[in-house]
């Protein structure tokens, strides 16, 4: 019968231990005396573990980390990770996540937190390793409380132990230790209703299980986080992890097996034509080798298709990662056509890329092949001579082609930025441009794009069509000799015509091919940046600033967190002879710049357009870098606080023109500088800000109220309401120093008293920049 226990050493509830799980039976299992156990038994392949001979102690958290990186082949750093500041972290584990994501960032790892449903939790033990797993409990040095889960399974998990030894674990155990404080609060319920209604012993778990699951499906669980390389991480290093190689290598050997099953059926069936008789032997293997195609074509198939899914992820991932990398400047004064260029151009290289990718590789296989079965022909190495050379014409008209369409390429951006700018300022060129000049630039960009057309579609026709035609008329004239002078024999006549088809079909494949790879590398023109921005690397904190946050300055919040002497000595932000100009020949915008920002100060930041206000806040939030000077904050600079931390730090509602609302719900556009899923004490401290701030009408009329969809142009967004959504966004990001830049422009006299008085009892330190 099934005994109750506790999960760890002072828990207050009981749960179930699964005896042997999936019904397997153990003559050792042992625990505790006593009426309540204190240990939760994961159930190895003879005899149950106590989790502390798994778990690792915060305190080693640095050297777990480097270990699984390494058992688990990752390309990582060179470099011994510190361990967290003892004792820092037993109270806060939004420090320690903090902690944990910078310290992968110094091998080239990223530590994603993951959270889950109850219900879902088992699909994460078996597909989300490697991943550290987090045991329930307080969080304390004095705890073992990680789980370095190496390998998922349905029935079993590869642990890393802090031996440094991998073991095996019950899949089932360890999600009962990892649901232990959810699950114990209602079991003892659980089991009293199971015995009233009489359920029968054999049934009692299956009964308990199914009674949890339907109450406890939809709990959020913080299970931990995944390791994983960085989106930017070299290409290599990410097919490896993601086992991109293994379709790729299959495809190929497979593909060339395919090749090899069909020309064996062509001499199977040419030695009955050649030989005069058709018996069944032969008969029987030219069949067996067409059917053995069927399942080789299954396999190339779905060996594709891994494979694409598998690089379009990496793809993705890496362009979006990009994107996020890029500067302000980069892309300041792009467009929304250029925009709108870019979405389509990366969608046009993924699909060029797989495709052509595989048509040319295909097409190479092909050509080797055919080369060989022409070399033993009757034409012999004049023959394969002849279809090399024809390979090399085909590559010179492939060139014009790729120099066409790249000006054709040139001419269709073009015309489609123009497009979309003159669709977004429709209204503007209705009221002030000359109804007879609407059409004429217009008309001479198509005019230049269509006769750019026609000869990209003149070089594709002399591929698609002269190429292939092309080769058979020359790979037959390599075997008339041959067969005039009577010197080549049937068989050998035969084997030159399937080497010519052969030829034909490799042709045809290879100008797919490399249109599509043309296209790739005209499109990358554009996605390049974006990728290639992936690669730059994070400015992170250095692990050292932790242990002097935590004895010196505290955590984020620090006019709450930090000893009253140590905020008064130290500003916040401290500025020396701080210069700056956008230009290196033009004049500074900023020269000479002495600043000190103290915790809990509230700055009115005044003066004329183009004096230099935003500027200075760009600045101050770490989104551009001064030329000379120094810039602290409490005492360290953005080297040590790395860049990410700084902007955490401080942040700033820009101006209207520079802000957005995003086309999601509502709650996104207030949480997304926040955390994401959020949780329901972030949802209240949203609501409460926006009533706060005069938004709760908007709130209330909104059909789906947080979850409501704002779409691009806001849904039923007001200026004011607009201004209003920015400020509560900046203030839930809960930073050290709030800048709000022209933010009250756009309110009326009752909003604007209501936004200022939000604003100064929730921003510790406050900069609002106005005009006089």
């Amino acid at each position: 019968m099934a005994q109750k226990f506790n999960l760890l050493s002072g828990a207050q509830n009981s749960v179930k231990c699964l005896k042997g799980g999936r019904g397997e039976k153990y003559d050792n299992l042992h625990f505790s005396p006593g009426d309540r156990h204190d240990n939760l038994g994961l159930v190895f392949a003879s005899r149950v573990v106590n989790p502390a001979e798994l778990a690792w102690p915060v305190s080693r958290a640095g050297e777990m980390l480097e270990a699984m990186a390494r058992r688990s082949r990752l390309a990582i750093q060179a470099g011994d990770l510190p361990q967290p500041p003892a004792g820092q972290f037993e109270d806060d584990e939004e420090q320690f996540n903090r902690w944990l994501d910078v310290a992968a960032g110094e091998i080239g790892l990223e530590a994603e937190p993951v959270y889950t449903q109850y219900a879902d939790l088992e699909r994460l033990l078996e597909a989300g390793a490697p991943a550290v797993l987090r045991l329930p409990g307080p969080l304390s040095d004095r705890e073992p409380r990680l789980i370095a889960l190496m390998k998922g399974g349905k029935r079993r998990l590869t642990v890393l132990t802090p031996e440094l030894r991998k073991r095996r674990c019950s899949t089932e155990g360890m999600r009962a230790a990892v649901c232990a404080p959810f699950e114990a609060g209602i079991s003892g319920d659980i089991d009293q209703l199971i015995t009233e209604a009489g359920v029968p012993d054999v049934r009692r778990r299956r009964a308990h299980n199914a009674i949890l699951h339907e109450h406890l499906a939809s709990v959020r669980i913080d299970a931990g986080w995944l390791i994983k390389l960085a989106p930017g991480a070299r290409l290599r290093s990410q097919f490896r992890q993601s086992r991109v190689y293994l379709p790729l290598i299959v495809l190929l050997f497979m593909y060339l097996f395919q090749q090899l099953l069909t020309i064996g059926s062509w001499i199977v069936i040419g030695q009955g034509v050649f030989q005069g008789h058709y018996d069944w032997a032969w008969l029987l293997a030219w069949i067996i080798l067409l059917f053995a195609t069927v399942p080789v074509q299954l396999i190339v198939s779905d060996s594709q298709s891994e494979l694409s899914i598998g690089a379009g992820v990496i793809f993705k991932q890496r362009l979006l990662h990009g994107t996020l990398k890029l500067k302000p400047d980069e892309i300041r004064h792009q467009g929304m056509g250029q925009f709108l260029g870019r979405v389509m151009e990366s969608e046009a290289v993924e699909m060029m890329a797989l495709s052509g990718g595989f048509l040319a590789v295909l097409s190479i296989v092909e050509l080797i092949l055919a080369g060989i079965i022409l070399y033993n022909g009757a034409g012999g190495a004049a023959h394969t001579g002849l279809l090399v050379f024809l390979v090399l014409v085909t590559l010179v008209i492939l060139w014009r082609y790729y120099q066409r369409s790249r000006a054709w390429a040139v001419a269709y951006r073009d015309m489609t930025n123009d497009v979309v700018e003159r669709m977004v300022g429709h209204r503007t060129r209705l009221a002030q441009e000359d109804p007879d000049r609407w059409h004429v630039e217009e008309d001479r960009g198509l005019d230049r794009y269509l006769k750019l057309s026609e000869g990209v579609d003149r070089i594709g026709i002399q591929l698609n069509s002269v190429i292939a035609r092309g080769w058979i008329l020359v790979g037959l004239v390599g075997i008339i000799f041959p067969f005039i002078s009577n010197n080549a024999t049937p068989a050998a006549l035969a084997i030159s015509l399937g080497g010519i088809i052969l030829g034909t079909q490799a042709l045809g494949r290879l100008a797919g091919g490399v249109q599509s790879i043309t296209g790739l590398t005209i499109a990358w023109q554009q996605v390049g940046p974006l990728f290639d921005a992936a690669a730059r690397p994070r400015e992170l904190p250095s692990l050292e600033y932790f242990a002097e946050e935590g004895s010196q300055v505290g955590p984020v919040g620090g006019a709450e967190s930090a000893a009253p002497q140590e905020a008064e000595r130290m500003p916040l932000i401290t500025a020396r002879d701080v210069s700056f100009r956008y230009q290196p020949q033009t004049r500074p915008v900023l020269q000479n710049l002495d600043l000190q920002i103290r915790q809990g100060d509230r700055l009115l930041l005044e003066g004329p357009s183009g004096g230099g206000k935003s500027t200075l806040a760009a600045i101050l939030t770490g989104m551009r870098r001064h030329d000379s000077g120094s810039l602290l904050m409490q005492g360290l600079d953005r080297q040590i606080l790395g860049s990410e931390e700084w902007r955490r730090r401080v942040v700033m509602a820009p101006q209207f023109q520079e802000n957005h609302v995003f086309s999601d719900t509502f709650a996104f556009n207030l949480l997304m500088g926040r955390r994401w899923p959020p949780l329901s004490e972030d949802l209240a401290e949203a609501e409460a800000i926006c009533r706060e701030l005069g938004l709760g009408d908007l709130l209330d009329r909104m059909p789906s109220g947080f979850q409501q969809m704002l779409g691009e142009s806001g849904w039923q967004l007001s200026h004011g309401e607009r201004s209003r959504l920015f400020i509560a966004r900046t203030l839930l990001q809960r930073a050290d120093l709030v800048i709000l830049d022209e933010s009250f422009g756009a309110l009326d006299p009752e909003n604007l008293n209501r936004s200022l008085r939000t604003v100064l009892d929730r921003a510790p330190t406050l900069m609002v920049i106005a005009h006089p």
